[in-house]
């Protein structure tokens, strides 16, 4: 196990969801710790100072969602990342944490199947809403990181193939409900704008991920833009 790693003692006081922070800083480690496990269905099980080690921690603390700093010394947020989501069986959902809007890694850590980014300065509030989406299953990118990757990652041309191969596996209705996830509406707003029941939304959403062999909505997003479905400039927040 590595020094760098911290296991709570109070790892299995309850049964809410189970959160491993990984930070460099320790104010910040502290900080989250603090907050998360004041949410009564909430439990932080660990903390670690960097990706080292990450699988050892990962199987000791079997938490449900791993808050990663994407950059660490030693070993980054997105190679842990990658570590954990290759492992075979259930795996934790993977929240990015960032201090910048413009980073590197997003589309990477996107592509490996991270569930979501949410930047430093987020409010507590929002911090604590992120861990529960992504608990549940959802995935999650504040405003600030989509438009980024939209404009910064996604700006290329559509690989014809990769447009064909969506379309072609997607009824019309899912391919309305694919562009919507991916400019950025909830499935509360996908039902208004399609005049649709909120759990015929759910079960769409199930049916692309489950056709496309995606793993979240996070994906649906990338997917989108890659096959041209969306476009840059399309958000509903661009």
């Amino acid at each position: 196990m590595p020094h760098s790693f911290t296991a709570s003692s109070s790892a299995t006081a309850n049964d809410g969801v189970r959160v491993l922070i990984v930070d460099d800083q320790s104010m910040i480690r502290a900080g989250f710790a603090a907050l998360l496990d004041a949410q009564d269905d909430l439990e932080v099980v660990g903390t670690a100072a960097d990706g080292a080690g990450i699988l050892d921690v990962v199987q000791h603390t079997k938490p449900d969602v791993v808050l990663m700093d994407i950059r660490m010394p030693k070993v980054n947020g997105l190679e842990a990342a990658r570590l954990v989501l290759s492992q075979p069986g259930k795996v934790p959902k993977i929240l990015m944490l960032t201090t910048f809007d413009a980073d590197e890694y997003v589309f990477s850590a996107l592509r490996a199947g991270a569930s979501g980014f949410l930047l430093k300065d987020a409010t507590p509030e929002e911090l604590v809403n992120a861990v529960r989406v992504v608990a549940a299953g959802d995935a999650l990118l504040s405003p600030q990181i989509t438009k980024t990757l939209i404009s910064d990652y996604l700006s290329r041309p559509a690989t014809p193939q990769t447009a064909q191969a969506v379309k072609d596996l997607l009824t019309e209705r899912e391919l309305e409900v694919t562009r919507l996830v991916a400019r950025g509406f909830s499935n509360v707003e996908i039902a208004e704008s399609l005049s649709l029941a909120e759990q015929t939304v759910k079960t769409h959403v199930s049916r692309i991920l489950s056709k496309l062999s995606l793993r979240d909505r996070v994906q649906i997003v990338v997917t989108a833009y890659e096959s041209g479905l969306v476009r840059p400039g399309e958000a509903k927040f661009a």
